[in-house]
């Protein structure tokens, strides 16, 4: 039911009862009733023509986890000052079901269209933002989609082998950032450093992006160290955030 969701998108914004049904492979009397249940809940609404779209209850969600998400309330200061001190767009972004999504970013003045923004989705093998949370994933997960993804991965300039692959990671690790230069966009330069959470998970990354002639090279590695410090600022921040999530109190039976 859930899956119906994912059809939504800004190239194809509403979908038909018939178009759903088709899409969900169920029977049509199963799937009235998964798009009635979604409904209900918000997470659909009626439009003209017969057709659905996605409901309010997302934009309700969507203010809560801006307002109570600890990544964001702990990372957007810091990525907010950043953006501002070096004129830069800062991305905030949070490893996510195998991908890296953007939950906040704040644009310079005259950046170039087509940038990371807010709920947009990347791979993890291609730029700043997604390689250097893919670095700090556990052994057996990177084990796992090297298995899955080695053309990719070779492609990406990431190693043409499992032993050339763990190495391009480690020299990420160490660097403590990654600095890619036109993996999305022609001449669009990204600087990103990892996120951690209190117990030293990696949950996404926060960095910045501009076209590659805004940013003189020699400067380069000061700009990374400022982002380093907006990040470890931000790590500090989730850290402190992140005891204070409130819990639903559990039903009584």
């Amino acid at each position: 039911m859930l899956a119906l969701l994912d059809v939504f998108t800004t190239a194809a914004p509403a979908w038909s009862t018939e178009e759903l049904i088709r899409f969900s492979g169920a029977s049509r009397s199963t799937c009235y009733r998964y798009i009635k249940t979604l409904q209900a809940a918000g997470l659909l609404t009626p439009v003209a023509g017969g057709a659905w779209m996605l409901g309010p209850r997302i934009i309700e969600m969507d203010r809560t986890m801006r307002l109570c998400d600890p990544v964001m309330s702990g990372g957007g200061p810091p990525l907010r000052r950043l953006a501002e001190e070096t004129g830069l767009t800062g991305l905030l972004c949070l490893l996510f079901s195998g991908t890296v999504m953007c939950v906040e970013d704040v644009p310079a003045r005259g950046a170039p269209a087509g940038l990371f923004s807010r709920g947009q989705r990347r791979p993890l093998f291609a730029g700043a933002a997604s390689k250097v949370i893919l670095a700090h994933l556990p052994p057996h997960q990177l084990r796992a989609l090297y298995q899955r993804h080695r053309t990719t991965i070779a492609a990406a300039g990431l190693g043409a082998d499992w032993d050339a692959f763990r190495s391009a990671l480690r020299a990420i690790r160490e660097a403590g950032h990654c600095v890619t230069l036109g993996e999305f966009q022609p001449g669009v330069l990204g600087i990103a450093a990892p996120l951690f959470n209190a117990e030293g998970g990696v949950l996404g990354s926060l960095g910045v992006a501009a076209e590659a002639a805004r940013v003189d090279p020699q400067s380069r590695a000061a700009l990374a160290e400022r982002v380093m410090a907006a990040a470890k600022e931000a790590c500090a921040r989730i850290a402190q955030e992140q005891p204070r999530t409130a819990r639903p109190a559990r039903a009584v039976r």
